[in-house]
């Protein structure tokens, strides 16, 4: 005999289940992936910047403070509604660069300029399996999530072996890798703004799976297995 919490009543049809009355209430929101697109390529150019020299030495701390000031909560901002809005793969993985902008520009500022930082080495080289894992995550439904975050995993590779006492071509190395980085960022940003509005893929980002059918599938698709997802499930 089930406790009375158990059972639901109806006076004309009887007992009913309980999932047969459960609503799940959900808020419609804006996609964040594309300021989180744009905030890390900007990111990735100031960088550049300063590893390339593009910027006299004495002005890498203005620099990195803009990355602080601009880049860090527009990430920190993205993963925060890709994560309200049920994205957990790209909720994970802007948060995690978000923290590794603020990590690295704060590093940056408390150091002399342009001299190496063991301790950001340690840093940026234990980031980068992080980042190899989300982006092998990624693969299955939003390719071009990998890419951008496989990419920067390579990056982060560089600056930290760099940093690590490593030779200068390293650095060089690092620096196009971030205008690269850049242009690839600001492309998917484009496609996914584009795409947000229109409400259909517009550019190629080579979505697949479920993260194809969010946008070309109906409402079934849409609540499909929502039951089992975090924040509706009793345990994450």
């Amino acid at each position: 005999m089930p406790p009375p919490a158990a059972r639901t009543y109806d006076t004309d049809a009887g007992p009913r289940r309980p999932e047969t009355l459960t609503r799940i209430m959900l808020r419609p929101l804006a996609s964040s992936l594309p300021l989180g697109f744009f905030g890390f390529g900007t990111g990735s150019i100031l960088l550049s910047a300063v590893q390339l020299q593009w910027v006299p030495l004495d002005q890498s701390r203005p620099v990195m403070l803009l990355v602080l000031v601009f880049v860090v909560p527009l990430e920190l901002l993205s993963g925060l509604f890709a994560f309200l809005a049920r994205d957990s793969g790209a909720a994970r993985g802007l948060s995690v660069l978000g923290c590794a902008w603020a990590g690295t520009a704060l590093v940056t500022l408390s150091g002399p300029p342009g001299r190496p930082s063991a301790g950001l080495a340690v840093f940026l080289l234990s980031v980068a399996p992080l980042m190899l894992v989300l982006s092998a995550a990624a693969v299955p439904g939003k390719p071009l999530f990998a890419a951008l975050l496989l990419i920067g995993a390579c990056r982060f590779t560089l600056t930290g072996a760099y940093e690590a006492g490593g030779a200068a071509v390293l650095r060089t190395a690092a620096g196009w890798t971030g205008v690269a980085l850049a242009a690839f960022a600001l492309y998917g940003g484009f496609a996914l703004l584009l795409e947000d509005t229109a409400q259909r893929i517009v550019l190629p980002l080579g979505r697949r799976g479920r993260a194809r059918t969010s946008l070309q599938g109906d409402l079934g698709h849409q609540l499909h297995q929502a039951e089992r997802e975090a924040g509706v499930r009793r345990q994450l």
